[in-house]
């Protein structure tokens, strides 16, 4: 339980042990307080970080664990101070909760840097508990950390956008690969990278997609609508790249060669990397020649992310989903592991938790 004493009020599914294996589960939320936002979930996406938490992969994990951080719903109580949302708005809630609200990062709108952020499962949180995800019927979070969903983007829809999409918008944002007609490179096609074409092709990119599997190519092309399509294990085809790139976008998870990929970026070119690969490694001539830049981003602060929704729903930028019910879930992060999914599993929390 959430909170000592505290009534089984909400019902998710929860993984017992490093097994990852999730099954039904009670517990309790907190009570509402005066700056908080109680929301009914209605769909919650699938990130790998679900797997790595459940199945205690940085050896730290909290048992019960209720995993999700992509998580939408719609308003169904607010604390008596809460200015920005009333009962009945669709709202989301992403990869933190909580943050020291005083800090210069806090400050600033970037409270996913702030020391004291607290993730939105498994973590300890201020008043000692452990957070739980969005593999739920409810949760209740500060206003600070909920945001605004338009009424015309569809909620199951919008539920990726609050990890994969806000992963690659931000470096996006803050290295300006916002510039019409320049070219923007994106290695892997996952849920972080097929939202990194979406974005591109949206900012008026020409966007390459590289990939070791031939077999994606017509995927990205035709329906991702990248411009090029380069197998990166193929010689060849990448020396064509010389040079062409003003951006990069990595969102390999695995380990991967850099230094082939540098040579890809203009002078001044940037490459932001998203993915935890166990190592970086590249030459020093691969950095300082042409005076490139390898940067790391996060997911994204509070502005950036109701920003960044906003524009999606402006835009009409949908990421592709695959939605299931909660009892299908085991199944899924199973698929997830092994690459099996066009881009995104969104459970449908509404219609499928009993």
């Amino acid at each position: 339980m959430s909170s000592d004493g505290a009534k089984e009020d909400c019902l998710g599914w929860a993984a017992r042990d490093p097994s990852g294996l999730l099954s039904p589960y009670k517990f309790s939320r907190r009570t509402v307080g005066s700056d908080d936002v109680s929301i009914r979930i209605t769909h919650c996406g699938v990130c790998h970080a679900d797997v790595g938490r459940t199945r205690n992969m940085a050896g730290d994990s909290k048992y019960p664990l209720v995993p999700g951080h992509e998580i939408v719903g719609i308003v169904k109580q607010v604390g008596s101070n809460v200015q920005r949302f009333k009962v009945g708005d669709h709202v989301g809630v992403g990869t933190y909760v909580n943050s020291c609200r005083e800090c210069e990062y806090c400050n600033d709108g970037l409270e996913v840097h702030c020391e004291k952020m607290v993730l939105t499962f498994d973590r300890i949180d201020m008043d000692g508990t452990v957070t739980k995800g969005g593999y739920s019927s409810h949760i209740v979070v500060h206003e600070r950390y909920c945001f605004t969903i338009p009424e015309n983007l569809p909620l199951a829809s919008a539920a990726p956008l609050l990890c994969a999409g806000i992963t690659v918008y931000t470096p996006m944002m803050r290295h300006k690969m916002n510039q019409p007609g320049k070219s923007l490179g994106v290695i892997g096609l996952g849920g972080l990278g097929h939202m990194a074409v979406k974005f591109g092709k949206a900012f008026g990119l020409k966007v390459t997609v590289f990939s070791t599997s031939i077999s994606k190519r017509e995927e990205a092309l035709s329906l991702l609508g990248a411009d090029h399509f380069v197998v990166s294990s193929d010689p060849e085809q990448m020396k064509a790249m010389a040079k062409s790139l003003h951006f990069i976008i990595d969102t390999a998870a695995g380990d991967h060669p850099f230094d082939p990929y540098m040579s890809l970026l203009k002078t001044g070119g940037v490459l932001a990397l998203v993915g935890f690969s166990r190592e970086v490694k590249f030459s020093p001539a691969s950095l300082n020649i042409g005076m490139k830049t390898v940067s790391g981003s996060l997911t994204g602060g509070t502005k950036d992310i109701q920003e960044m929704i906003d524009f999606c729903a402006a835009q009409k930028i949908y990421p592709n989903i695959e939605v299931i019910p909660i009892d299908y879930v085991n199944e899924a992060l199973e698929r997830l592991i092994k690459k099996d999914v066009k881009y995104r599993f969104v459970i449908d929390i509404e219609n499928s938790l009993k």
